[in-house]
């Protein structure tokens, strides 16, 4: 879901906003007292503000989005352009900047303004995917001069944004210092997406992708995140985001730090395969993460700058998180830094002006009454003019290059860019080159020059590469442009593989897996595999959210060295010193060759552990990963067995049987072992099927009878939703007697409270740590203001005559479970269904808390409010 998505979070309610930011400068608590506070715009201009950018002068691009994550309706979205002529904090003007459905993303770079958004078509008006667009004003009268240039298209899953609306599409898009736009892709994945060089990719899943400003050179950099909605980028080319929250199926939000190439396991890996994942740096508990920004601007104070600041629309939270370094990635301690009611976006001007966007409780599709932008800044903050870049000379370019402030230096980085000619990349590289510099000086420096030379700074560039200090970046500049990779040289990618510092090693596997050169395969597989390289024992879900620098160096190789395709040289490792590496990389790779030389292996081999571990590679390898087609999504609450999502057989899959159950006559490993593999890799092979055992009746839960409940009529039936809010607000309620009521109000058909429990509707174990209590007596009072993600009734109808209405608890790519509002459970084989319709109704009825006294409300919201992780 996008950052408007409670379903992300379990809420079962418009979010009402607990702070408003009204008129004057304001310091109020829990904000903090150093920072200065003034409402920017209001809901009369900027109202349902998803997202925002602002130029380096201060201007602020706001993408009002009254579609929300629900709405289907085109023509309800803008962008506009705030000014405030005398920096008092406050907006003087807007202009309607340009016209766009669904804005997700906007990044301003002189007269460009790019911005990512849902597509429609005009003859049949629903939507046809989602774009990265670029406006330009060149006439600078704050209007964009004419329709925009498309860059990137298709970049979403067209069927799922017409059936659900734009929750789990592509988000945020962020630049970095290396000049690539970064895109923030939520996990309805896209098919076919299409840059401005004809380039198609398709992506199953959610991750970052990444494209040059031109539109071209489209890749992906990260995969198997959930719905992460934006990137914050530091001045090093470290890439931060905060996740949203499955509901109830293990992934939380998490903040993670995203290395180029690596897998990060949404959702088929993350729970049984997660020793082949990057983990994350840290599991936050439930919640809804948006905007992101790396703070880094000298006009703020120390405590405040250098950290990824990240926005949690569900907590109503912009966070800090403070990272400390740890080999090739880093540790992390987040703290509270700045309530807002459903933030949505921030960024920062040259200026040091930060601004944020609330949606302030606009609901799904949008408000015209709801949503502000705010202006904070450090208490002793005064205005600087940022300077006319068009028109600055080469020299002050130069030197807003080794500026502190990460804003002056990248926009004066596109502008020598775009600019070209030798001066500026002369100026770029004595930057690069000038020891006595700040290593971010020099960061930029190089970024600038590798943009600009192109081929022509390869030899400065492997120059660079010898110089310990700055040795990281030269590597990761040289292999960032696939189309003159040719003319690279592997040396001192092979060098950096024995360098001290772990950052280098992983710039340098990373570029020997750009680079493409198979010879370089046997040098990757030197890389040391850790001993924290376990897979998790049966049923027992993996540490995906624990940081794990070891883990690092060798999944990049691995990645690496599948991205070489490197086959024989796995192979050939099989039955040598790096045998681990070799076996880790082989269950990636789908070929014949990789099959016959795991049987191979396995026939030579004395060694009894080895031919174990060939037996675990080859039953990975029996099945794959079905081709994505855009045609299907796992939901909200996704089968997260793995090792695959739609499994399939393939053309080596009947000689991997065969072997199999000719390895499981012996006496060892056993037959017991065969059957956990199979259970484990979803082989459904039958000669290792499950021994038939006398399986108990299942405990029957008890059958409720909603409405019989909300026939009664209590004090809070017979009052107002507004004197019931005022009452419970007034007391405290007995959270023991809420845990009864829970129970007999009729909430156990449809909610679970602990992990353990079966999964049914909007997870309850983390409600408090999302909502306060005025917002969970809301959701109570008011089920249908607006209906969780995933969790909407559903009707369906199945051959044979037969229709089923409920909430889905459980989808496969083969079964799909239900369950109505009694609690009765149906499974309908996915082959059966004919018709599958989301209704716009909770299935949640209004008035079941009709009987119930104010103090016992009370109670169970107090219930409710304390479930937390």
């Amino acid at each position: 879901m996008t950052k408007f998505s409670i379903g992300l979070i379990y809420s079962l309610a418009v979010f009402i906003g607990t702070k408003q930011f009204i008129g004057e400068p304001q310091n109020t608590s829990p904000n903090p007292p150093d920072l200065t506070i003034t409402r920017f715009s209001g809901p009369d201009i900027t109202p349902s503000p998803a997202c925002l950018a602002v130029a380096p002068t201060g201007e602020v691009f706001v993408g009002v989005d009254m579609m929300g994550s629900l709405g289907k309706d085109p023509g309800k979205g803008r962008i506009l352009k705030l000014i405030d002529k005398d920096n008092d904090g406050k907006m003087d003007e807007h202009i309607e900047f340009a016209t766009v459905d669904n804005p997700r993303g906007i990044i301003v770079q002189g007269s460009r303004v790019f911005v990512l958004h849902t597509t429609f078509s005009k003859e049949s008006g629903k939507a046809s995917g989602m774009a990265l667009v670029v406006f330009e004003d060149k006439d600078g009268d704050g209007k964009a001069d004419g329709p925009p240039q498309p860059l990137i298209e298709n970049l979403s899953n067209t069927k799922y944004i017409q059936e659900r609306g734009t929750d789990h599409a592509t988000n945020g898009i962020r630049m970095g210092i290396d000049g690539w736009i970064y895109i923030a892709v939520g996990d309805f994945g896209f098919h076919n997406a299409t840059d401005r060089s004809g380039k198609k990719l398709t992506m199953l899943g959610g991750g970052i992708v990444r494209v040059r400003p031109d539109g071209t050179e489209m890749e992906i950099f990260t995969h198997g995140t959930r719905n992460v909605y934006d990137v914050a980028i530091d001045p090093y080319m470290n890439i931060f985001t905060r996740e949203n929250t499955n509901d109830g199926g293990g992934w939380n939000v998490r903040f993670s730090h995203h290395i180029q190439s690596g897998e990060y396991g949404y959702p088929v890996l993350f729970q049984h395969f997660t020793d082949e994942i990057l983990p994350a740096l840290a599991d936050l508990g439930g919640g809804s993460g948006t905007g992101a920004l790396y703070m880094a601007e000298p006009s703020w104070p120390e405590k405040y700058n250098n950290v990824p600041m990240m926005a949690d629309w569900g907590r109503s939270m912009l966070y800090i998180h403070r990272v400390t370094p740890d080999g090739p990635t880093f540790t992390q301690k987040d703290e509270d830094f700045l309530e807002l009611p459903q933030i949505t976006d921030l960024d920062v001007d040259g200026s040091g002006r930060l601004f944020l966007s609330a949606w302030d409780g606009a609901g799904y599709s949008g408000s015209p009454d709801k949503g502000y932008v705010i202006r904070a800044v450090p208490n002793n903050w005064t205005y600087k003019a940022f300077p006319n870049l068009a028109t600055a000379p080469v020299e002050e370019l130069a030197g807003l290059l080794k500026s502190a402030s990460a804003v002056a230096r990248l926009n004066a980085s596109q502008e020598l860019i775009a600019r070209g000619g030798k001066q500026g990349m002369s100026a770029a590289l004595e930057i690069a080159s000038d020891a006595q510099l700040p290593l971010f000086a020099r960061v930029a420096g190089i970024y600038t020059y590798a943009q600009a030379a192109g081929a022509d700074g390869i030899p400065a560039l492997t120059s660079l590469t010898k110089d310990a200090s700055v040795r990281e970046h030269a590597l990761r500049a040289l292999a960032d442009r696939k189309g003159i990779l040719k003319d690279v040289s592997t040396e001192p990618f092979l060098e950096g593989l024995k360098d001290p510092s772990p950052r280098v090693q992983a710039a340098a596997i990373i570029g020997l897996g750009r680079l493409g050169r198979i010879e370089t395969a046997n040098a990757l597989l030197q890389t040391k595999v850790p001993a924290s390289f376990i897979a998790p024992v049966k049923d027992v879900e993996g540490p995906h959210a624990t940081p794990n620098a070891a883990i690092v160096l060798p999944h990049l190789a691995v990645r690496a060295l599948v991205g070489l395709h490197a086959v024989d040289a796995a192979v050939a490792g099989i039955n040598g010193e790096n045998s681990t590496l070799a076996l880790w990389a082989l269950r990636y790779m789908h070929d014949q060759k990789a099959v016959d030389g795991l049987m191979n292996a396995y026939t030579v081999s004395k060694n009894e552990q080895l031919k174990r571990q060939i037996i675990i590679t080859l039953a990975r390898l029996y099945k794959k990963e079905d081709t994505y087609d855009a045609s299907w999504w796992w939901g909200t609450r996704p089968d997260s067995h793995g090792p695959y999502y739609k499994g399939v057989t393939w053309e080596a899959s009947p000689a991997i049987e065969k072997f199999l159950k000719t390895a499981s006559l012996k006496t060892s490993p056993g037959k017991a072992f065969f059957r956990d593999l199979d259970a484990r890799n979803r082989m459904d092979i039958a000669a290792f099927a499950p021994e038939k055992k006398v399986i108990a009746a299942p405990v029957k839960e008890p059958k409720v009878d909603l409405e019989k409940i909300k026939s009664k009529k209590g004090q809070v039936g017979k009052s107002s939703i507004e004197d019931v809010l005022l009452a419970i607000n007034k007391l405290k309620g007995d959270p023991a007697r809420g845990k009864v009521l829970f129970t007999n109000q009729g909430c156990v058909a449809c909610h679970s409270i602990k992990k353990g429990e079966v999964m049914k509707g909007p997870f309850m174990g983390q409600i408090g740590s999302i909502m306060n209590r005025e917002q969970i007596a809301e959701s109570i009072l008011k089920p249908n203001a607006s209906i969780s993600q995933g969790f909407a009734t559903v009707m369906i109808t199945a051959k044979g005559n037969k229709s089923y209405m409920g909430f889905v608890t459980e989808e496969t790519s083969a079964r799909v479970v239900m369950r109505d509002i009694s609690g009765e459970v149906f499974t309908v084989k996915t082959a059966d269904i004919l018709t599958r319709k989301e209704m716009k109704t909770s299935m949640m009825p209004t008035g079941l808390a009709n009987a119930l006294s104010y103090e016992e409300l009370a109670s169970l919201v107090s219930f409710l409010a304390q479930q937390k992780k």
